[in-house]
Parts: structure tokens; sequence; C-alpha cells
């Protein structure tokens, strides 16, 4: 019997955005294939912002965790 089991792969990404007034927030991304091309973070941080679930604000950085 094996114990050790190998770890599955992340299903999502995750970013850490950063706001011009020291506000931080959270961003999954849950296509690896769009997580990958900072455009489309970035135009869906954009499109998260505007439905509110990213707070409003200029956004100074995306940065991804993991």
């Amino acid at each position: 019997m094996y114990t050790f089991r190998k770890a599955a792969p992340a299903r999502s990404v995750m970013f850490l955005v950063s706001y011009d007034d020291a506000r931080t927030a959270y961003l999954w991304v849950d296509n690896p294939v769009q997580a990958g091309d900072t455009r489309a973070v970035d135009l869906i941080a954009r499109a998260q912002q505007e439905q509110g679930t990213l707070p409003r604000g200029k956004i100074t950085s995306i940065r991804r965790i993991r």
C-alpha cells in the first residue's frame, strides 16, 4: 500500500492586485492558459472591477502568487 500521493496540479491561478493607494486584492483565474498571458489577466481584472468583484481604483501591478 502506498501512503504518498502525488499532488494534483492547481486548477486556478492566484494573483495579487496592488492599487495606487496601497490596497491589495486577490484575483483567481480559472483558465491556466489565460493566466500565462499578462494582457489577458489585465483584461480579466478590469472586467471584474466593472462587475464589482474587485474593488474600484487604479491598479498599479498584478503579480502571480501561485
